[in-house]
């Protein structure tokens, strides 16, 4: 499978990049500072992205991942900024399938603010401690759902709750459209694996799933 990976030094993107060489893909990792990486990598810094540049990383690909994400405050809306300018390049480029990092319960239906699939303490405290704690995050990927939704892109985002550096399990629980059960945390490198297997699944074409261990 040949792909391009944005935000392949991010703490996730990383992992997908090593799991995808692993695996024998044919991998272009786009990142602010791409230096060091295995194989081709083109650097894009998506708080002022090069939309050209972007386009010609991603001609011939089948797929892009986006493991896009805020380093700091400083970059709070470089999801939502970095994703427009991610999907005006696939447009571009004639490439089609997009997978996105994303975060459990936002939004996952259209014209929801919070998802009723969730249970009680799931809505009224962890969703309210989330809003109040990621801030201006939260609300940024909530209009990144709602961008992906206005196009006519092959999409799918993973959301993921408290991700945590523990070692892979090599097993993660995944729902359609509203958080998994109890789902409280996920390993990055699981998280990582998501990515993966999500991308030629058709099944999964614009859905907004989660996961967790």
């Amino acid at each position: 499978m040949k792909f391009v990976l944005v935000a392949a030094t991010g703490r996730v993107g990383r992992l997908v990049l090593d799991q995808a060489v692993a695996a024998g893909h044919d991998v272009t990792a786009v990142a602010r500072r791409p230096e060091g990486l295995p194989g081709p990598a083109v650097a894009v810094d998506f708080t002022r992205p090069d939309l050209d540049a972007l386009a010609a990383a991603l001609a011939g690909a089948d797929a892009v991942v986006s493991a896009l994400g805020p380093r700091t405050r400083a970059e709070d809306g470089i999801v939502s900024a970095g994703t427009r300018a991610l999907t005006a390049a696939m447009a571009t480029a004639g490439v089609r399938r997009l997978v996105a990092v994303s975060v459990a319960g936002i939004a996952m239906r259209e014209g929801e603010d919070r998802d009723p699939g969730a249970g009680w303490f799931t809505r009224n405290v962890l969703s309210r401690l989330a809003q109040a704690r990621l801030g201006a995050h939260y609300a940024d990927i909530a209009a990144t759902h709602d961008l992906l939704r206005h196009t006519d892109l092959d999409w799918t985002t993973v959301g993921c709750p408290l991700l945590t550096d523990r070692p892979a399990t090599g097993t993660h629980r995944l729902a359609y459209d509203h958080p998994v059960p109890h789902g409280w945390r996920i390993s990055r490198a699981d998280a990582a694996t998501c990515l993966l297997t999500t991308i030629p699944e058709p099944a999964t074409f614009r859905r907004c799933l989660a996961i967790a261990c």
